[in-house]
Protein backbone atom coordinates (compact mmCIF):
# COMPACT_ATOMS: atom_id res chain seq x y z
CA UNK A 1 0.00 0.00 0.00
CA UNK A 2 1.12 3.33 -1.03
CA UNK A 3 0.20 6.84 -1.26
CA UNK A 4 1.78 9.61 -3.12
CA UNK A 5 0.95 13.36 -3.07
CA UNK A 6 1.48 15.10 -6.73
CA UNK A 7 -0.74 18.26 -6.08
CA UNK A 8 -1.38 20.74 -3.54
CA UNK A 9 2.12 20.04 -1.60
CA UNK A 10 3.63 23.09 -0.83
CA UNK A 11 0.70 25.19 -1.94
CA UNK A 12 -3.18 25.38 -1.95
CA UNK A 13 -4.43 24.74 -5.57
CA UNK A 14 -4.16 21.51 -7.66
CA UNK A 15 -4.89 19.03 -5.15
CA UNK A 16 -4.12 15.67 -6.29
CA UNK A 17 -2.94 12.33 -4.84
CA UNK A 18 -2.56 9.09 -5.45
CA UNK A 19 -2.89 5.63 -3.40
CA UNK A 20 -1.59 2.15 -4.70
CA UNK A 21 -3.34 -0.56 -3.45
CA UNK A 22 -1.80 -4.10 -4.94
CA UNK A 23 -2.52 -3.59 -8.64
CA UNK A 24 -4.99 -1.08 -8.30
CA UNK A 25 -4.37 2.47 -8.46
CA UNK A 26 -7.38 5.36 -7.33
CA UNK A 27 -6.74 8.68 -7.62
CA UNK A 28 -8.06 11.57 -5.21
CA UNK A 29 -9.09 14.63 -6.66
CA UNK A 30 -7.22 15.93 -9.93
CA UNK A 31 -7.74 19.76 -9.63
CA UNK A 32 -6.29 22.95 -11.97
CA UNK A 33 -3.48 24.82 -10.36
CA UNK A 34 -3.96 28.62 -10.10
CA UNK A 35 -2.38 31.82 -9.58
CA UNK A 36 -0.61 33.50 -11.75
CA UNK A 37 0.29 33.25 -15.01
CA UNK A 38 2.97 30.98 -14.00
CA UNK A 39 1.72 28.47 -12.03
CA UNK A 40 -1.52 28.03 -14.21
CA UNK A 41 1.27 27.24 -17.00
CA UNK A 42 1.73 23.96 -14.86
CA UNK A 43 -1.63 22.73 -16.08
CA UNK A 44 -0.40 21.75 -19.70
CA UNK A 45 2.24 20.00 -17.69
CA UNK A 46 2.31 16.16 -18.50
CA UNK A 47 0.90 14.24 -15.26
CA UNK A 48 3.51 12.01 -13.59
CA UNK A 49 1.51 9.36 -14.09
CA UNK A 50 0.10 7.50 -16.72
CA UNK A 51 -3.64 8.42 -16.83
CA UNK A 52 -4.75 5.20 -18.20
CA UNK A 53 -3.08 3.32 -15.78
CA UNK A 54 -5.18 5.15 -12.92
CA UNK A 55 -8.55 2.87 -11.91
CA UNK A 56 -10.52 5.19 -10.26
CA UNK A 57 -10.47 8.25 -9.31
CA UNK A 58 -12.35 10.06 -5.65
CA UNK A 59 -13.20 13.48 -5.77
CA UNK A 60 -13.35 14.95 -2.53
CA UNK A 61 -15.80 18.50 -3.62
CA UNK A 62 -16.62 20.33 -7.42
CA UNK A 63 -14.24 23.13 -6.63
CA UNK A 64 -12.19 23.73 -9.53
CA UNK A 65 -8.97 23.14 -7.79
CA UNK A 66 -9.67 19.84 -6.99
CA UNK A 67 -11.78 18.83 -10.02
CA UNK A 68 -10.66 20.92 -13.09
CA UNK A 69 -8.22 18.72 -13.97
CA UNK A 70 -10.08 15.67 -14.70
CA UNK A 71 -11.08 16.22 -18.59
CA UNK A 72 -7.46 16.50 -19.36
CA UNK A 73 -7.05 13.27 -17.17
CA UNK A 74 -9.93 11.74 -19.63
CA UNK A 75 -8.91 13.56 -22.70
CA UNK A 76 -5.03 12.08 -21.82
CA UNK A 77 -6.35 8.11 -21.90
CA UNK A 78 -8.79 7.95 -17.87
CA UNK A 79 -11.88 5.58 -18.50
CA UNK A 80 -12.34 4.53 -15.38
CA UNK A 81 -15.42 5.93 -12.97
CA UNK A 82 -15.16 9.55 -10.80
CA UNK A 83 -16.85 8.56 -7.81
CA UNK A 84 -18.20 11.66 -5.39
CA UNK A 85 -20.91 12.72 -3.44
CA UNK A 86 -24.84 13.17 -5.19
CA UNK A 87 -24.81 16.86 -4.90
CA UNK A 88 -21.29 17.11 -6.49
CA UNK A 89 -22.29 15.15 -9.43
CA UNK A 90 -24.85 17.92 -10.08
CA UNK A 91 -22.63 20.86 -9.47
CA UNK A 92 -18.92 19.27 -11.23
CA UNK A 93 -21.05 19.45 -14.46
CA UNK A 94 -21.76 23.00 -14.53
CA UNK A 95 -18.32 23.70 -13.39
CA UNK A 96 -16.03 22.30 -15.80
CA UNK A 97 -18.65 23.25 -18.37
CA UNK A 98 -17.47 27.05 -16.87
CA UNK A 99 -14.20 26.01 -16.92
CA UNK A 100 -13.92 24.44 -20.94
CA UNK A 101 -15.35 28.03 -21.70
CA UNK A 102 -13.33 30.48 -20.15
CA UNK A 103 -10.27 28.02 -21.31
CA UNK A 104 -11.80 28.48 -24.82
CA UNK A 105 -11.59 32.57 -24.50
CA UNK A 106 -8.58 32.28 -22.76
CA UNK A 107 -6.91 30.48 -25.48
CA UNK A 108 -8.42 32.51 -28.53
CA UNK A 109 -7.55 35.73 -26.68
CA UNK A 110 -3.81 34.82 -26.67
CA UNK A 111 -3.83 33.47 -30.49
CA UNK A 112 -4.77 36.77 -31.52
CA UNK A 113 -1.71 38.25 -29.75
CA UNK A 114 0.33 35.19 -31.15
CA UNK A 115 -1.12 35.72 -35.00
CA UNK A 116 0.27 39.71 -34.90
CA UNK A 117 3.32 37.99 -33.79
CA UNK A 118 3.87 34.86 -36.04
CA UNK A 119 4.39 32.93 -33.53
CA UNK A 120 2.47 29.29 -33.38
CA UNK A 121 -1.03 28.90 -32.06
CA UNK A 122 -2.04 27.60 -28.45
CA UNK A 123 -4.88 24.52 -27.71
CA UNK A 124 -6.99 24.34 -25.31
CA UNK A 125 -6.16 22.32 -22.19
CA UNK A 126 -9.15 20.55 -23.02
CA UNK A 127 -12.90 21.12 -25.04
CA UNK A 128 -16.56 20.95 -24.03
CA UNK A 129 -16.38 17.11 -25.45
CA UNK A 130 -13.60 16.11 -23.57
CA UNK A 131 -16.03 17.65 -20.07
CA UNK A 132 -19.15 16.07 -21.79
CA UNK A 133 -16.97 12.26 -21.29
CA UNK A 134 -16.02 13.15 -18.05
CA UNK A 135 -19.68 13.46 -17.01
CA UNK A 136 -20.63 10.51 -18.31
CA UNK A 137 -17.68 8.54 -16.06
CA UNK A 138 -18.71 10.73 -12.78
CA UNK A 139 -20.78 8.10 -10.12
CA UNK A 140 -22.75 9.38 -7.20
CA UNK A 141 -23.35 8.57 -3.70
CA UNK A 142 -24.86 9.33 -0.38
CA UNK A 143 -23.00 10.65 2.43
CA UNK A 144 -22.44 7.51 5.10
CA UNK A 145 -22.72 4.80 2.17
CA UNK A 146 -19.89 2.15 2.02
CA UNK A 147 -19.11 1.45 -1.71
CA UNK A 148 -16.05 -0.60 -3.15
CA UNK A 149 -14.24 1.80 -6.00
CA UNK A 150 -11.63 -1.15 -7.20
CA UNK A 151 -11.00 -4.41 -5.28
CA UNK A 152 -9.10 -3.55 -2.02
CA UNK A 153 -10.31 -0.14 -1.71
CA UNK A 154 -13.50 0.90 -0.12
CA UNK A 155 -14.83 4.87 0.27
CA UNK A 156 -17.67 6.05 2.71
CA UNK A 157 -18.31 10.26 2.16
CA UNK A 158 -18.51 12.33 5.13
CA UNK A 159 -19.96 16.02 4.95
CA UNK A 160 -17.13 18.09 5.05
CA UNK A 161 -19.25 21.79 5.61
CA UNK A 162 -16.98 23.42 2.96
CA UNK A 163 -19.66 23.32 -0.34
CA UNK A 164 -22.31 21.54 -0.75
CA UNK A 165 -22.04 18.22 -1.56
CA UNK A 166 -18.06 18.48 -0.07
CA UNK A 167 -17.07 15.14 1.38
CA UNK A 168 -14.48 14.18 3.83
CA UNK A 169 -12.81 10.88 2.58
CA UNK A 170 -12.73 7.48 4.59
CA UNK A 171 -10.87 5.15 2.48
CA UNK A 172 -10.51 1.37 3.64
CA UNK A 173 -7.45 -0.32 1.90
CA UNK A 174 -7.33 -4.18 2.21
CA UNK A 175 -4.45 -6.38 0.75
CA UNK A 176 -4.05 -9.75 1.45
CA UNK A 177 -4.28 -10.05 5.26
CA UNK A 178 -3.19 -5.96 5.96
CA UNK A 179 -6.28 -3.45 6.60
CA UNK A 180 -5.61 0.07 6.58
CA UNK A 181 -8.15 2.85 7.30
CA UNK A 182 -7.05 6.33 5.50
CA UNK A 183 -8.82 9.99 6.01
CA UNK A 184 -8.52 12.65 2.94
CA UNK A 185 -10.05 15.86 4.66
CA UNK A 186 -10.70 17.37 1.37
CA UNK A 187 -11.23 20.60 1.89
CA UNK A 188 -12.65 21.88 5.53
CA UNK A 189 -15.26 24.52 6.17
CA UNK A 190 -16.16 26.11 8.95
CA UNK A 191 -18.31 25.59 12.25
CA UNK A 192 -21.62 27.25 12.63
CA UNK A 193 -21.55 28.48 9.01
CA UNK A 194 -24.52 29.05 7.07
CA UNK A 195 -26.75 26.89 4.79
CA UNK A 196 -24.10 23.81 5.89
CA UNK A 197 -24.04 21.05 8.26
CA UNK A 198 -20.36 21.22 10.54
CA UNK A 199 -17.75 19.36 9.50
CA UNK A 200 -18.25 15.81 10.29
CA UNK A 201 -15.42 13.95 11.82
CA UNK A 202 -14.82 10.00 10.86
CA UNK A 203 -14.44 8.30 14.24
CA UNK A 204 -10.75 6.71 13.83
CA UNK A 205 -7.88 6.28 11.49
CA UNK A 206 -4.42 4.69 10.80
CA UNK A 207 -3.44 8.03 9.02
CA UNK A 208 -4.40 11.35 7.42
CA UNK A 209 -4.59 13.52 4.62
CA UNK A 210 -5.47 16.84 6.09
CA UNK A 211 -5.90 20.49 4.55
CA UNK A 212 -3.71 23.81 6.33
CA UNK A 213 -5.09 26.66 4.13
CA UNK A 214 -5.82 28.76 7.38
CA UNK A 215 -3.49 26.84 9.73
CA UNK A 216 -1.63 29.80 10.59
CA UNK A 217 -4.66 31.74 11.75
CA UNK A 218 -8.19 32.16 12.96
CA UNK A 219 -10.75 33.80 10.96
CA UNK A 220 -12.29 37.10 12.46
CA UNK A 221 -15.14 36.33 14.45
CA UNK A 222 -18.35 35.72 12.32
CA UNK A 223 -20.16 38.50 14.42
CA UNK A 224 -17.72 41.03 13.62
CA UNK A 225 -17.46 40.21 10.48
CA UNK A 226 -20.97 40.66 9.20
CA UNK A 227 -21.18 44.06 11.34
CA UNK A 228 -18.21 44.85 9.00
CA UNK A 229 -20.02 43.77 6.20
CA UNK A 230 -23.69 45.75 6.98
CA UNK A 231 -21.40 48.46 7.66
CA UNK A 232 -20.38 48.41 3.55
CA UNK A 233 -23.52 48.75 2.61
CA UNK A 234 -24.71 51.55 5.13
CA UNK A 235 -21.16 53.52 3.71
CA UNK A 236 -21.27 52.59 0.09
CA UNK A 237 -25.28 53.92 -0.05
CA UNK A 238 -24.11 57.32 1.94
CA UNK A 239 -21.12 57.89 -0.61
CA UNK A 240 -23.66 57.05 -3.57
CA UNK A 241 -21.25 54.38 -5.29
CA UNK A 242 -21.66 50.81 -6.10
CA UNK A 243 -20.82 47.52 -4.22
CA UNK A 244 -18.88 44.90 -5.91
CA UNK A 245 -18.25 41.15 -4.74
CA UNK A 246 -15.96 39.03 -6.39
CA UNK A 247 -17.65 35.81 -5.59
CA UNK A 248 -16.62 31.77 -6.29
CA UNK A 249 -19.80 30.43 -7.78
CA UNK A 250 -20.24 27.64 -5.72
CA UNK A 251 -20.51 28.50 -1.95
CA UNK A 252 -19.70 31.70 -1.78
CA UNK A 253 -22.33 33.55 -3.74
CA UNK A 254 -25.06 31.55 -2.11
CA UNK A 255 -23.78 32.57 1.43
CA UNK A 256 -23.97 36.52 0.34
CA UNK A 257 -27.55 35.88 -1.19
CA UNK A 258 -28.35 34.23 2.30
CA UNK A 259 -26.76 37.24 4.59
CA UNK A 260 -28.28 39.33 2.33
CA UNK A 261 -31.71 37.91 2.86
CA UNK A 262 -31.25 37.57 6.67
CA UNK A 263 -30.53 41.33 7.33
CA UNK A 264 -32.53 42.89 4.66
CA UNK A 265 -33.65 45.38 6.74
CA UNK A 266 -31.20 45.73 9.30
CA UNK A 267 -28.61 46.03 6.52
CA UNK A 268 -31.06 48.82 3.99
CA UNK A 269 -30.41 45.74 1.20
CA UNK A 270 -34.27 47.31 0.25
CA UNK A 271 -33.14 50.38 -1.44
CA UNK A 272 -30.29 48.31 -3.73
CA UNK A 273 -30.37 46.46 -6.85
CA UNK A 274 -28.94 43.41 -6.27
CA UNK A 275 -27.46 41.30 -9.48
CA UNK A 276 -26.23 37.92 -9.38
CA UNK A 277 -24.40 38.55 -12.50
CA UNK A 278 -22.84 35.04 -13.41
CA UNK A 279 -24.58 31.97 -15.05
CA UNK A 280 -22.84 29.74 -12.86
CA UNK A 281 -23.25 31.45 -9.93
CA UNK A 282 -27.23 31.03 -10.66
CA UNK A 283 -27.18 27.36 -12.05
CA UNK A 284 -25.08 27.02 -8.82
CA UNK A 285 -27.54 28.39 -6.38
CA UNK A 286 -30.61 26.64 -8.23
CA UNK A 287 -28.98 22.94 -7.19
CA UNK A 288 -28.24 24.30 -3.90
CA UNK A 289 -31.79 25.18 -3.15
CA UNK A 290 -32.63 21.95 -4.70
CA UNK A 291 -30.61 19.90 -1.83
CA UNK A 292 -32.52 21.60 1.13
CA UNK A 293 -32.23 18.17 3.01
CA UNK A 294 -28.47 18.87 3.00
CA UNK A 295 -29.12 22.46 5.28
CA UNK A 296 -28.31 23.39 8.88
CA UNK A 297 -31.38 23.34 10.97
CA UNK A 298 -31.23 27.26 10.37
CA UNK A 299 -31.54 27.27 7.19
CA UNK A 300 -33.96 24.60 6.67
CA UNK A 301 -36.74 26.50 8.88
CA UNK A 302 -35.91 29.84 6.30
CA UNK A 303 -36.35 27.48 3.53
CA UNK A 304 -39.48 26.18 4.79
CA UNK A 305 -41.08 30.09 5.82
CA UNK A 306 -40.04 31.99 2.32
CA UNK A 307 -39.98 28.23 0.12
CA UNK A 308 -36.88 30.02 -2.29
CA UNK A 309 -33.73 30.81 -0.29
CA UNK A 310 -32.86 33.54 -0.06
CA UNK A 311 -36.10 35.64 0.11
CA UNK A 312 -34.95 39.18 -1.70
CA UNK A 313 -37.62 40.86 -4.06
CA UNK A 314 -34.93 43.15 -5.45
CA UNK A 315 -32.48 40.72 -6.97
CA UNK A 316 -31.84 40.14 -10.62
CA UNK A 317 -30.40 37.27 -12.27
CA UNK A 318 -28.43 37.94 -15.32
CA UNK A 319 -27.76 35.55 -17.57
CA UNK A 320 -26.57 37.54 -20.56
CA UNK A 321 -23.55 39.02 -21.52
CA UNK A 322 -26.21 42.16 -22.84
CA UNK A 323 -27.91 42.15 -19.09
CA UNK A 324 -24.38 42.45 -17.59
CA UNK A 325 -23.44 45.42 -19.86
CA UNK A 326 -26.56 47.27 -19.08
CA UNK A 327 -25.75 47.42 -15.25
CA UNK A 328 -22.36 49.24 -16.22
CA UNK A 329 -24.77 52.43 -16.84
CA UNK A 330 -25.46 52.46 -13.22
CA UNK A 331 -23.44 54.85 -11.13
CA UNK A 332 -24.88 54.09 -7.57
CA UNK A 333 -26.85 51.58 -6.04
CA UNK A 334 -25.79 48.49 -7.62
CA UNK A 335 -24.74 45.53 -5.57
CA UNK A 336 -23.17 43.16 -7.97
CA UNK A 337 -22.30 39.54 -7.23
CA UNK A 338 -19.98 38.06 -10.23
CA UNK A 339 -17.21 36.09 -10.79
CA UNK A 340 -14.42 34.97 -10.83
CA UNK A 341 -14.15 34.95 -6.94
CA UNK A 342 -10.45 35.30 -7.43
CA UNK A 343 -10.63 38.32 -10.21
CA UNK A 344 -8.75 36.37 -12.88
CA UNK A 345 -11.30 36.38 -15.39
CA UNK A 346 -15.04 36.38 -15.68
CA UNK A 347 -17.37 39.39 -15.73
CA UNK A 348 -15.78 40.52 -12.25
CA UNK A 349 -13.75 42.12 -14.58
CA UNK A 350 -15.64 44.49 -16.72
CA UNK A 351 -17.18 45.61 -13.24
CA UNK A 352 -13.89 46.65 -12.37
CA UNK A 353 -13.18 48.47 -15.75
CA UNK A 354 -16.10 50.92 -14.88
CA UNK A 355 -16.07 51.04 -11.23
CA UNK A 356 -12.32 50.60 -9.69
CA UNK A 357 -11.24 53.98 -10.45
CA UNK A 358 -14.08 55.63 -8.45
CA UNK A 359 -13.98 56.74 -5.13
CA UNK A 360 -16.93 55.61 -3.96
CA UNK A 361 -17.25 52.44 -5.03
CA UNK A 362 -16.57 49.56 -2.57
CA UNK A 363 -14.93 45.98 -3.29
CA UNK A 364 -15.99 43.80 -1.35
CA UNK A 365 -13.90 40.67 -1.04
CA UNK A 366 -15.18 37.57 0.96
CA UNK A 367 -12.57 34.50 -0.20
CA UNK A 368 -8.91 33.88 -0.25
CA UNK A 369 -7.04 35.14 -2.92
CA UNK A 370 -4.12 33.05 -3.26
CA UNK A 371 -0.52 35.00 -4.16
CA UNK A 372 -0.05 35.89 -8.16
CA UNK A 373 -3.85 36.68 -8.77
CA UNK A 374 -5.23 40.06 -9.09
CA UNK A 375 -7.50 39.50 -6.20
CA UNK A 376 -4.25 39.26 -4.20
CA UNK A 377 -2.76 42.77 -5.55
CA UNK A 378 -5.87 44.61 -5.34
CA UNK A 379 -5.94 43.45 -0.98
CA UNK A 380 -2.17 44.00 -1.24
CA UNK A 381 -3.03 47.64 -1.98
CA UNK A 382 -1.89 47.86 -5.62
CA UNK A 383 -2.40 51.14 -6.65
CA UNK A 384 -2.82 50.29 -10.17
CA UNK A 385 -3.88 47.01 -12.46
CA UNK A 386 -4.41 45.76 -15.65
CA UNK A 387 -7.53 44.48 -17.37
CA UNK A 388 -7.67 43.28 -20.84
CA UNK A 389 -4.06 45.50 -21.75
CA UNK A 390 -5.66 48.37 -20.06
CA UNK A 391 -4.03 50.39 -17.42
CA UNK A 392 -6.80 51.41 -14.29
CA UNK A 393 -5.95 53.58 -11.09
CA UNK A 394 -7.65 51.77 -8.08
CA UNK A 395 -9.17 54.48 -6.25
CA UNK A 396 -12.07 52.06 -4.64
CA UNK A 397 -12.10 51.24 -1.18
CA UNK A 398 -11.54 47.83 -0.92
CA UNK A 399 -12.86 45.40 2.03
CA UNK A 400 -11.61 41.64 3.04
CA UNK A 401 -14.30 39.81 5.15
CA UNK A 402 -12.38 37.37 6.82
CA UNK A 403 -14.92 35.95 8.69
CA UNK A 404 -16.96 34.33 5.68
CA UNK A 405 -14.36 32.09 4.36
CA UNK A 406 -15.41 28.74 3.37
CA UNK A 407 -12.61 27.23 4.96
CA UNK A 408 -11.88 26.45 8.55
CA UNK A 409 -9.64 28.92 10.29
CA UNK A 410 -7.06 26.89 12.69
CA UNK A 411 -9.43 26.46 15.49
CA UNK A 412 -11.70 24.34 13.30
CA UNK A 413 -9.20 22.06 11.75
CA UNK A 414 -7.84 21.67 15.47
CA UNK A 415 -11.59 20.83 16.33
CA UNK A 416 -12.26 18.51 13.01
CA UNK A 417 -8.85 16.36 13.82
CA UNK A 418 -9.62 15.97 17.87
CA UNK A 419 -12.47 14.22 16.37
CA UNK A 420 -10.80 11.30 15.58
CA UNK A 421 -9.62 8.92 18.02
CA UNK A 422 -5.85 8.10 19.09
CA UNK A 423 -4.05 11.22 17.34
CA UNK A 424 -2.96 9.09 14.34
CA UNK A 425 -0.35 10.32 11.94
CA UNK A 426 -1.23 13.48 9.74
CA UNK A 427 0.08 14.58 6.28
CA UNK A 428 -0.39 18.21 5.81
CA UNK A 429 -1.39 19.28 2.29
CA UNK A 430 -3.84 22.49 -0.02
CA UNK A 431 -1.28 24.88 2.57
CA UNK A 432 1.27 27.72 1.58
CA UNK A 433 4.17 26.53 3.42
CA UNK A 434 3.93 28.93 6.46
CA UNK A 435 0.66 28.19 7.16
CA UNK A 436 1.24 23.93 7.22
CA UNK A 437 4.45 24.20 9.00
CA UNK A 438 2.84 26.29 11.80
CA UNK A 439 0.13 23.99 12.17
CA UNK A 440 2.63 20.88 11.97
CA UNK A 441 3.84 22.52 15.25
CA UNK A 442 0.07 23.15 16.67
CA UNK A 443 -0.53 19.52 16.46
CA UNK A 444 3.13 18.52 17.67
CA UNK A 445 1.74 20.68 20.89
CA UNK A 446 -1.26 18.34 21.17
CA UNK A 447 1.05 14.90 20.52
CA UNK A 448 0.36 14.18 17.19
CA UNK A 449 2.71 12.99 14.72
CA UNK A 450 2.47 15.08 11.16
CA UNK A 451 4.76 16.37 8.69
CA UNK A 452 4.24 18.33 5.14
CA UNK A 453 4.05 16.84 2.45
CA UNK A 454 6.63 17.17 -0.52
CA UNK A 455 5.64 17.13 -4.45
CA UNK A 456 6.41 13.61 -5.39
CA UNK A 457 6.78 12.21 -1.91
CA UNK A 458 6.02 8.33 -1.22
CA UNK A 459 4.36 6.73 1.65
CA UNK A 460 4.41 3.32 2.49
CA UNK A 461 1.07 2.66 4.25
Amino acid sequence: MELEFYGAAGYVTGSCHILRVGDQTVLLDCGLIQGGDREEAKNADPFPFAAAEIDAVVLSHAHIDHSGRLPLLVKRGFEGPIHTQNATMALIGILLEDCAGLEDSRVRRKNRRREEKNQPLLEPLYTQDDVDQTLVQVRGHLYGELHEVVPGISVRFHDAGHIMGSAVVELILEEGDQRRSLIFSGDLGQYDSPILQDPESPPNADRVIMESTYGDRNHRDREASLEEMGQVFLDAWEEGGNVLIPAFAVGRSQEVLYHLGKHFDEWGIGRWQIFLDSPLGIEASEIYWDYEHLFDAEANRIFREDVVMPKLPNLHFTRSAEESRVINRLQSGAIVIAGSGMCNGGRILHHFRHNIERRETHVLFTGYQPPGTLGRRIIDGARTIRIYRETFQVRARTHTIGGMSAHGDQADLLRWYEGIEGRPPVHLVHGDPEAAETFRVRLAEMGASSSVADMGQKIEL
